[in-house]
Order: C-alpha cells, then sequence, then structure tokens
C-alpha cells in the first residue's frame, strides 16, 4: 500500500451537525463568522457534532488541516465559539465524575485491577478477531500519531521537580532522542504492517464521539494553565493502566499472528510505562501538590474524567462487538 506521508496534514473532516459545520465549513472558506454560542450551549457534551466541532478547533494547534490558513489558530471569533464548546464539554466530564480531592486513593484505585476484568484488551486478547484489532488501531490512531504532544503544554506550567520529571518522561515518548523509536512513529509502523494508512487523521471520518473525547480532553486540559493539575492527574492515570493493558495486547497480537511491528509499540509500553507510573506519581504528582495542594482537586478531576471517557469507549467498542456490529461510523471492511 501507499503511504501517505504524515508531515502532511489531514483534509478537513465531513461534517456531523451545525456545530461541526460552523467550524469546518468557516475553515473550508465557505463561509464566515456563523457561530451562534445558543446553539453550542444546549448541545450534547459528549455528541458527535460538539466533539468533532471541538477537535478541530484544537488540531489548529497541532497539525493543521490542508489549505487551512495558519492565521485561524488565533482568530478571536473562533476562539470565543471554541470556548464555548470547551465550557459544554467540561461542565459535562464535571457533571459525570464524583469529584473530591483524594488524589492518593484514587491512584491507589487505579493500581488494582479486578480478577475477572472485561476491557477491551481483554477482549482482543481473549476472542477477537483479526477485524476487531483494525478497528482498535484505527480508533487509537487518532491520538497515538500525535502521542505526547498533548502532555507537553504542561510542561511551562510547571515547577522545579515536577517539570523536570515529566520532561523526562515526554523525552521517552519522543524516543529518547530517536525519531525512530518515537512512539507516535512506531504507531505509524504497526499501522502500516497491520495494513492500515499511517496518515495522520486518516481515520478520523471514521471514529465516533467517544473515541474524540479522549483526545479533546487532553487538549483542553493541557491548553489551560488553569487545568494543569488536570492534565497531569490525567498523564498519571494513563501511564499506570497502560502497561498491564499493553501486555494484554501484545498477547492478543501474538495469538492473531501479527507482525512484529504491532506487537513491538506494545512491548515497548510495558516496559517503559511501568518506570513512567513511578515518576508521574512520586516526582509529578507528588511534587505539584507539594508545591500547590490546592491542585488536589484538580489532579483528581484528571484522573476521574480519564476514566469516565476510557469507560464510554469501552462501552462502545465491546458494545458494537458484542452485537457483530462496526465500532467504527465507517467500517473499514464488509464485516465478516
Amino acid at each position: 500500500m501507499t503511504t501517505i506521508d504524515r508531515d502532511v496534514a489531514a483534509r478537513l473532516p465531513e461534517i456531523r451537525g451545525p456545530l461541526s459545520a460552523a467550524v469546518v465549513d468557516t475553515l473550508a472558506g465557505g463561509r464566515r463568522d456563523d457561530f451562534d454560542p445558543e446553539v453550542a450551549t444546549g448541545a450534547d457534551p459528549f455528541g458527535e457534532d460538539l466533539q468533532l466541532a471541538l477537535h478541530v478547533c484544537y488540531e489548529l494547534h497541532y497539525q493543521g488541516f490542508d489549505g487551512v490558513d495558519f492565521g485561524w489558530e488565533w482568530d478571536s471569533r473562533l476562539l470565543g465559539f471554541r470556548s464555548v464548546l470547551e465550557h459544554v464539554f467540561l461542565d459535562g466530564i464535571r457533571a459525570a465524575v464524583p469529584g473530591g480531592d483524594d488524589v492518593g486513593g484514587l491512584l491507589d484505585d487505579l493500581l488494582v485491577e479486578p480478577a475477572d476484568g472485561g476491557g477491551v484488551s481483554h477482549f482482543l486478547r481473549d476472542e477477537g478477531e483479526w477485524w476487531h484489532v483494525e478497528e482498535y488501531f484505527a480508533q487509537r490512531s487518532i491520538y497515538h500519531l500525535k502521542e505526547a504532544d498533548p502532555h507537553a503544554w504542561v510542561i511551562p506550567r510547571l515547577r522545579g521537580r515536577a517539570k523536570a520529571a515529566l520532561v523526562a518522561v515526554e523525552f521517552d515518548e519522543f524516543g529518547g532522542g530517536r525519531a525512530d523509536q518515537a512512539h507516535s512513529r512506531l504507531f505509524g509502523d504497526l499501522l502500516i504492517a497491520a495494513g492500515l494508512s499511517d496518515g495522520y487523521l486518516a481515520y478520523l471520518d471514521h471514529v465516533p464521539a467517544c473515541m474524540l473525547a479522549t483526545v479533546n480532553m487532553m487538549s483542553l486540559f493541557g491548553l489551560h494553565r488553569g487545568l494543569r493539575g488536570a492534565l497531569v492527574g490525567h498523564f498519571a492515570a494513563a501511564e499506570i493502566t497502560t502497561a498491564p493493558a499493553a501486555k494484554r495486547m501484545d498477547q492478543a497480537l501474538e495469538r492473531l499472528g501479527a507482525a512484529s511491528e504491532c506487537r513491538y509499540f506494545y512491548t515497548e509500553h510495558v516496559e517503559a510505562d511501568a518506570v513512567h507510573e513511578q515518576v508521574l506519581r512520586h516526582d509529578v504528582v507528588g511534587d505539584l501538590l507539594d508545591r500547590e495542594p490546592a491542585l488536589a482537586a484538580d489532579i483528581a478531576l484528571g484522573i476521574q474524567a480519564t476514566d469516565l471517557l476510557e469507560t464510554r469507549l469501552t462501552e462502545h467498542l465491546l458494545g458494537a462487538w458484542s452485537a457483530g456490529e462496526s465500532s467504527l461510523l465507517r467500517p473499514l471492511h464488509p464485516l465478516p
């Protein structure tokens, strides 16, 4: 297959409602300033339309879109509309999580996996078929092809040991100075080996809102200094839970006879994230709480939001697959 150069900006996605139409059509040059905050205020915070609109707005701070002028990144009208979308999304998250400030207790809970776990990696390890794996790869490509980028936003917002330790983790995520070992590159290699496109956002029109929301959460927390604690909480939660899931994914891929490039992405995470977990918990979260104890509730929010959105994604994936249906808005192939 032809490999798409990930350095080439993605095309704008197809719209999913009035909010995404306002953003996408404006960026495409078809309209301007058609941003109705009242429509956004009443939108489903986790719905297809709002999540796509927010994702497109955020992407202007990453790789952008083909044919879209750089000036839109800081356009005051678009930023004002994005702010309304963000408030709806953040309010939805806050309303759906228990809150509190027991950071230690929340992190302790993440370290305990139930003996009868039933997540996506369990399903893929025990009974998943190759088409399930392909869909999972396509879903996760929306994040993994920019892996570590959202977390970099928090670096200038930290100080002391917390900053130094988080940079050390990010250095590993970016391949320790080796471009071919950056985790985003490793996932690109995985996609190619699986017969899929490694094009940046190649599957944006395929993935549902529950996947977009997990990435939008990182961008939301990262782009707002006032939510720096939430991003740290999210990062810690992600690193604590990644290694066990990555081990199961490797077992799933071994059972299905996947190429070594597919397995290497996950085996690399088993080793790296076991170390990252300790660094983030003690050196990043611990030091941040010592310096700014008032951020405990925000760190807790990041941990709880991660669990909320990953649970929503898991329920969608397993619900679709158990019914013999595609988890994607557009299936990659006719289903078996």
